[in-house]
């Protein structure tokens, strides 16, 4: 593939590494925090949703602040400070005494995680606009196979004990950072610099866009839920495994593996031709359905290999989200697109925040009381909630609005 700028490839193979850092620490998450803290399996769980929930909210003020700076000081210091702070920060956990060093680990994380605005940032200087739609999609692909590695190679480093994993991400981002410093070229000439601005590194601006749009109320709506819902998965799977099904950290990694697998074919393969044939509004019904099924069935399941039977026909609630977006993206005009997105990645983050604090709470208290599957019986709710606002509020509507043969 011709990448039209050396600073696409290099700003992908970072991304890449990153989520490979980033995936490879999740399977040993339950063991360590029931190592530092003594506590239980049930009580980790709780633990594990106010990580990440220290995350989210680090990464949700973070995410504008490092774009502002990229803007006035170039997109390569901050994405090289980024990858020398993650490469800290790992090792900072890896060698953890303490539950509170994890908490602070996770903090720092979600300050460096925002690094992917400027790598975008990095595309789109480099990449004419009529080619950004195809480069960005690169962008989150290299995302997803980092997500799909990270796992695996995390859940067979655990035989090696639950910290190894994040002494490996330590080095991985301290050879990410090695990379950006002698290979990536500085993408924002000077003259396109701008002024720090406090104001625009304001994360609640980036809703005004969304509260600008009209008739847009009932899909984002949609969006809030669905990412809420979604959040079941980074936030309480490792410890739904192990709960429900007795898994141990390579088990836990390899599901993880063959579920990012199973949506990025979903993503590659079947999305752009379902919305092609059906329409965004009926794709986007499918995959909520799908997802609501899906998490209904991961709640009530009795044995392991039933999760990946569940996991390869839920891979189509991925067809929801692109759908839903692509609506989104057609009630603003070309000048207003990025703003739209950056809106859409604001509501993600709020979902970060509060998905993790009631998904693993529900998780923790069906664990208690015998339903380890309640975390995603939750989930099941949320989309159908959402499922429920899409046939009242769009599917009818545009029924009603069809001319009579």
């Amino acid at each position: 593939m011709k990448f039209g700028h050396r600073a696409v490839p290099i700003a992908l193979a970072a991304v890449l590494i990153d989520a490979i850092g980033f995936g490879i620490v999740i399977p040993v998450l339950p063991t360590l925090i029931v190592e530092l803290s003594g506590a239980t399996l049930t009580d980790a769980t709780r633990i594990g949703g106010a990580l990440a929930i220290v995350f989210a909210l680090a990464h949700f003020f973070a995410a504008p602040i490092l774009g502002n700076l990229g803007d006035r000081y170039g997109r390569r210091p901050v994405i090289l400070a980024a990858m020398l702070i993650f490469a800290v920060d790992y090792a900072l956990m890896a060698f953890a005494p303490t539950i509170a060093w994890l908490f602070a680990g996770r903090l720092i994380a979600g300050i460096a995680g925002a690094v992917y605005g400027p790598a975008n940032a990095i595309l789109a200087d480099v990449t004419p606009p009529e080619k950004r739609g195809a480069t960005f999609g690169l962008m989150g692909a290299a995302f997803g196979i980092g997500f799909v590695v990270g796992p695996a190679i995390g859940g067979l480093l655990a035989g090696f004990g639950p910290r190894t994993p994040f002494m490996v991400a330590a080095a991985l981002a301290a050879i990410n950072a090695t990379w950006i410093f002698f290979i990536l070229p500085e993408t924002l000439a000077p003259e396109h610099r701008r002024a720090f601005s406090w104001k625009r590194a304001n994360p609640l601006g980036t809703f005004r866009p969304l509260f600008a749009m009209k008739g847009a109320l009932p899909l984002l709506a949609v969006a809030f839920i669905w990412q809420l819902a979604h959040q079941v998965y980074p936030a309480t799977w490792a410890f739904y495994a192990e709960l429900a099904h007795g898994w141990d950290s390579r088990a836990i990694g390899w599901s993880l593996a063959a579920s990012g697998t199973a949506m990025a074919l979903t993503q590659i393969f079947v999305t752009g031709r379902a919305i092609a044939k059906l329409g965004e509004a009926k794709t986007l019904m499918i995959g909520l359905i799908v997802g609501t099924i899906a998490y209904a069935a991961y709640g009530f399941a009795t044995q392991g290999w039933q999760v990946y039977v569940i996991l390869m026909f839920g891979a189509l609630q991925m067809l929801a989200y692109p759908s839903l977006n692509a609506m989104l993206s057609q009630r603003v005009d070309a000048a207003n697109q990025g703003a739209l997105q950056g809106g859409m990645a604001s509501i993600a983050s709020i979902a970060a925040i509060l998905g993790p604090l009631s998904l693993t709470q529900t998780l923790a208290y069906g664990a208690e009381h015998g339903f380890p599957g309640a975390a995603f019986a939750l989930a099941a709710v949320m989309t159908t909630v959402a499922a429920g606002i899409v046939l009242v509020f769009v599917l009818r509507r545009t029924r009603a609005a069809e001319p009579v043969a």
